[in-house]
């Protein structure tokens, strides 16, 4: 049975309107109307409630139509996708501030009598921001391109 028709069923079999339904479950009846139809999917968030309201599983729900699987997977790496998109910017953005904290105490060194240095050793200062950039600049393709794939 699709995720439509057992909607539909375990209304009934409680005796609620689509009205109810919906009050019960903070939506719009036109939410729960396409919902029994077939035309629309509610978010994993109202999969949850339609579980504890009718006393099934959320794997007799999910389980039972397989586009709402689908669209459930899809949604939780939506969500996974800009936190791990985030993390690579991150990176990023500390190489790049690297970069500019190396090159700012090279103009200082340059046009003023300070002699500064910077701590960590002359590798770390020179090749650092390049393998942050370049390394937040790969996994982010990699990222990219395996979310463009699903």
């Amino acid at each position: 049975m699709i995720f439509a028709e057992k909607l539909k069923a375990e209304r009934k079999k409680m005796g609620w309107s689509q009205e109810e339904l919906a009050e019960k479950l903070y939506v719009s009846r036109q939410s729960v109307s396409k919902w029994e139809n077939g035309q629309n999917y509610p978010s994993i968030e109202i999969i949850l409630k339609v579980s504890d309201l009718f006393g099934v599983t959320v794997d007799e729900l999910l389980r039972s139509d397989e586009e709402l699987t689908k669209k459930v997977i899809k949604d939780g790496k939506k969500l996974a996708y800009p936190g791990l998109k985030s993390l690579f910017d991150v990176l990023f953005l500390l190489g790049v501030a690297l970069l500019v904290v190396k090159l700012g105490v090279l103009l200082l060194n340059r046009i003023t009598p300070l002699d500064l240095t910077l701590p960590g050793g002359k590798f770390f200062w020179n090749f650092g921001s390049l393998v942050l950039m370049v390394g937040a600049g790969i996994g982010s393709g990699i990222l990219k391109e395996k979310y463009k794939e699903d």
